[in-house]
């Protein structure tokens, strides 16, 4: 294994996102994946039928034990539900400045469910955008998070550009909720703006695929890939995940399975 990766995220019961995924998508990389949950949730193919938010402080003792031992080349940061886990993750990664971050800002599940109140936007922004080596919204979320609709490549172009500008070194935001044939993730960083298009996979199994994307970047930079070499076999892997996903669970069509090959 190489690169220690920690997943600061929620539980899927399910199995398909969540610290479940993050731990799947490390390990299939070759990393060493680290876990502080911020919820467990009780939910599957069908949708969410709860969530039940771990004690801030707790968060906090999982994250230190974990940086304070064993330490780590690169955190992700899932769902984290509610404002006072955002401030209580913020403050003890205010101590490990030169830990790089990637910030999937998890606030609405694939069934449509509130992952994270209103009121939580404003602390992501102010507390954690700063800690971002890079953020990873799809299209929903960075409309929540910049007011805006966003419609086209050059508007997600923008976008990025918009949310760079409130803290984070990159933003990487997932063009999946765009109706066009091809699909485009729209990376902007100082460095200048990079697309990354392929072909649309009809399909609905995308659970978890903002969270596997996201580990897969962080597991990238903590093996000392490029932001861009990491997310180019991040969304490499992604794809080969939804077309090789499992017919498990009622709520999802069952399509053949066949091994994964990177």
């Amino acid at each position: 294994m190489h690169g220690r990766i920690l997943s600061i995220a929620g539980s899927d019961s399910g199995g398909g996102a969540g610290i479940q995924a993050d731990i799947k998508t490390i390990t299939a990389l070759d990393g060493f994946a680290m876990t502080a949950i911020t919820a467990l949730t009780a939910q599957n193919t069908q949708g969410v039928q709860g969530i039940l938010s771990v004690a801030p402080e707790f968060v906090q003792l999982q994250i230190r034990s974990v940086l304070d031992d064993l330490g780590a080349d690169s955190i992700k940061i899932g769902m984290l539900g509610a404002p006072e886990l955002i401030e209580a993750v913020a403050d003890v990664l205010d101590a490990y400045p030169d830990i790089p971050c990637v910030l999937d800002p998890v606030m609405i599940s694939t069934s449509g469910a509130r992952l994270l109140p209103e009121s939580g936007m404003s602390s992501i922004c102010v507390r954690l955008f700063p800690h971002a080596a890079v953020l990873t919204p799809n299209i929903p979320e960075a409309e929540m998070l910049l007011g805006r609709t966003i419609s086209t490549v050059p508007e997600m172009i923008e976008a990025g550009q918009a949310l760079c500008e409130r803290g984070p070194k990159a933003v990487l935001i997932k063009g999946g909720h765009l109706n066009d044939a091809v699909l485009t993730d729209v990376l902007v960083s100082s460095e200048g703006v990079s697309t990354f298009s392929d072909a649309k996979i009809p399909t609905c199994h995308t659970h978890g695929t903002g969270c596997s994307l996201a580990s897969a970047i962080a597991t990238g930079l903590a093996q000392n890939l490029s932001l861009p070499e990491a997310v180019i076999r991040a969304r490499l892997y992604v794809r080969k995940a939804i077309e090789t996903a499992p017919p498990y669970g009622q709520g999802r069509a069952r399509p053949m399975n066949h091994a994964v090959t990177l």
